[in-house]
């Protein structure tokens, strides 16, 4: 590859970062929201779409989704809560930088999930009462829950992009290479 090409190239595989940077503002500013307005541990709004499915609500989780790890000592929780992420995000970093197999879907499915993950480590340092989540909704008894673990938007962007990532590598075409003279001269 030239310089040229590589110059064309650089500016495609960044832009999927804007999407890191607006899932991690969006996080921030939400959280921002809720913590300034709606009081800790209580249910403020219900049944925003009706029938009690949405509630926008102010807990927060000291653990990571679900609650797991609630009852890690804590002298492990920052190494299982913050060290151990930070650790993936810069796995998954390199990993986008280093394949030459990622589809531009695929890109833009990491950069998501780096956004997310991002949201939460922040909170993670920056909040000592833990992760600010609000968004609550009903599950109606699936897997036994009547609702769904309380969630925010960091945490629907590492859902949503890891499930993106995950059919797209199930379903995704593999790249053939070129053959002959497309090989040689780069056209079909």
């Amino acid at each position: 590859m030239n310089v040229a090409e590589k110059n064309q190239t650089l500016p495609r595989k960044l832009l999927p970062f804007s999407l890191t940077l607006f899932v991690v503002a969006l996080d921030q500013f939400t959280k921002a929201l809720i913590v300034k307005y709606f009081p800790l541990n209580g249910n403020y709004i219900k049944e925003v779409f009706g029938n009690d499915f949405l509630w926008i609500t102010h807990v927060r989780n000291k653990a990571i989704a679900f609650s797991l790890g609630y009852n890690l000592a804590d002298s492990l929780k920052p190494l299982v809560f913050v060290v151990f992420p930070v650790a993936a995000l810069i796995f998954l970093v390199w990993y986008y930088w280093k394949s030459k197999e990622l589809s531009t879907v695929q890109r833009w499915a990491i950069a998501g999930i780096i956004g997310g993950g991002a949201g939460n480590i922040i909170d993670r340092i920056a909040r000592a009462d833990g992760v600010v989540d609000f968004i609550s909704v009903k599950f109606y008894g699936l897997f036994g829950l009547e609702r769904w673990p309380t969630f925010n938007a960091a945490d629907s962007s590492v859902v949503i992009c890891g499930i993106m990532l995950i059919v797209t590598m199930f379903f995704a075409a593999p790249k053939q290479e070129p053959r002959g003279e497309e090989a040689q001269t780069g056209e079909p």
